[in-house]
């Protein structure tokens, strides 16, 4: 199977495990997967994760969070740039998600960060993601 997205399969994969309100949900490892999860877990909307190592590209292990009454804390995590039409944004043009409720991820030159960090830092980059 080739797959052309990594990420878009990584949040495809969180947003159906958290529907069958699944407790773990698996994915292949990469840098730009890991910081994204890295992302996820340090604004609270997963548990925890883990990278287990086999013997192809490691495997991370994402805890997914659920509020009261099994209810999934992600509501909605879409990929905004695709390979086929990229979005950028320049430091003064960071997407709010819901009025500051909910956060866009950007890679940047320098790394990836929320849209609030790399807005402090003054950074623009590529939208990758928006998650509330």
């Amino acid at each position: 199977m080739t797959m052309s997205d990594p990420v878009s399969d990584l949040l495809t994969r969180i947003r159906n495990a958290s529907a069958a309100r699944h407790e773990t949900v698996d994915v292949p490892s990469s840098q730009l997967k890991l910081e994204i999860t890295r992302i996820l877990k340090e604004e609270g909307y997963v548990s925890n994760y883990t990278l287990a190592q086999d013997n192809k590209q490691g495997i991370i292990r994402i805890q997914l969070r659920y509020a009261s009454g099994k209810n999934p804390v992600i509501s909605s995590i879409a990929r905004v740039s695709r390979p086929g039409c990229r979005v950028y944004a320049g430091k003064t043009e960071i997407p709010s998600v819901l009025g500051g409720l909910g956060i866009c991820i950007l890679s940047t030159s320098q790394g990836v960060f929320t849209g609030k960090q790399a807005q402090e830092k003054g950074l623009g980059g590529e939208v990758l993601c928006t998650v509330s």
